[in-house]
């Protein structure tokens, strides 16, 4: 085998994934707040629990501990007012601002892993941090602009699943990928369910095709993801996602008339490179603590 096609595989998965999740910020967008962010949150999850469905038979076998069930149902509390700030947060702010945001996520799960798993913060992680902090004011420019709501669903979102995943990597090494998605998505569709129908609005046909296609993307992208995962390490993967903000930009500007922000674009750039930089020093970590054997250069 090609030496270079897995970590090109790798990166045409993750160029997939990444046009997958735009879409999904897109199609909600095309809803134009006619069905609540957390119905539409609601019916997405209801429609991805189809994918999942040669998944459930597997879910049988599962024996939770009373741990893994309280950490499964945090997990999915967690997740599911962030999916409604996020659904929220798409109908009221430009495309590229819900992208570049959503960047702060990995930067809160390095903050978070301190408090939760005892890592240590060394200063190259801590002026990482800093300077994406600082692409997120370039983004908001607080004092300079009016902010509008959706910015602050957007900083909660980040908070939210970055706990999301801090807990998936805590139960990943106890059960099996398939169920982590799983419970995730079961678990979010059930705390999705009152919120949904306190706002219920009876969606059209074609409202609820549109969340058919979301989660049809927001599952191939996950998907996609997976397998980039699979191919490639995440220090080859990881920049690819920042093709996630140009597509935003070009998408917003050519079907929702917004016009490109320089500062949201420079303020993505910023964050992303900050989480690249995370990505490529916890990469050497991990290189220099495995030990060195006849399989170390294959």
């Amino acid at each position: 085998m090609n030496p270079v096609s897995a970590p090109v595989r790798g990166i045409l998965w993750m160029v997939v994934s990444g046009l997958c999740f735009v879409g999904v910020t897109a199609l909600v967008k095309l809803l134009a707040g006619r069905v609540p962010a957390a119905e539409s949150a609601f019916l997405r999850y209801v429609f991805g629990l189809l994918f999942l469905l040669p998944a459930w038979r597997g879910l049988s076998a599962l024996r939770l501990t009373r741990r893994q069930i309280g950490l499964v149902s945090l997990r999915g509390a967690a997740h599911t007012v962030g999916v409604i700030f996020w659904f929220f947060a798409m109908t009221r702010i430009p495309l590229a601002e819900v992208t570049a945001m959503n960047y702060l996520t990995p930067i809160y799960v390095t903050i978070l892993a301190v408090f939760v798993l005892g890592e240590r913060l060394a200063m190259r992680r801590i002026m990482a941090i800093v300077v994406a902090l600082g692409g997120a004011l370039l983004i908001l420019r607080p004092g300079f602009r009016e902010l509008d709501p959706g910015h602050f669903a957007m900083l909660g979102t980040a908070l939210l699943f970055s706990g999301s995943y801090l807990i998936a990597k805590i139960i990943s090494g106890e059960m099996s990928a398939v169920a982590v998605v799983t419970l995730l998505s079961i678990t979010v569709t059930i705390g999705l369910f009152p919120f949904a129908l306190a706002v219920w609005v009876t969606p059209s046909w074609g409202d609820l095709g549109i969340l058919f296609l979301v989660a049809c993307f927001a599952t191939g992208g996950h998907y996609a993801m997976t397998l980039a995962f699979a191919a490639a390490p995440v220090t080859v993967t990881q920049p690819v996602t920042f093709l996630q903000l140009v597509w935003s930009v070009i998408v917003g500007a050519a079907f929702f008339a917004e016009p490109v922000d320089p500062w949201v674009v420079l303020g993505g750039v910023v964050i992303m490179g900050a989480v690249l930089f995370i990505t490529w020093r916890e990469a050497m970590l991990k290189r220099r603590v495995a030990p060195a054997g006849p399989d170390a250069q294959s």
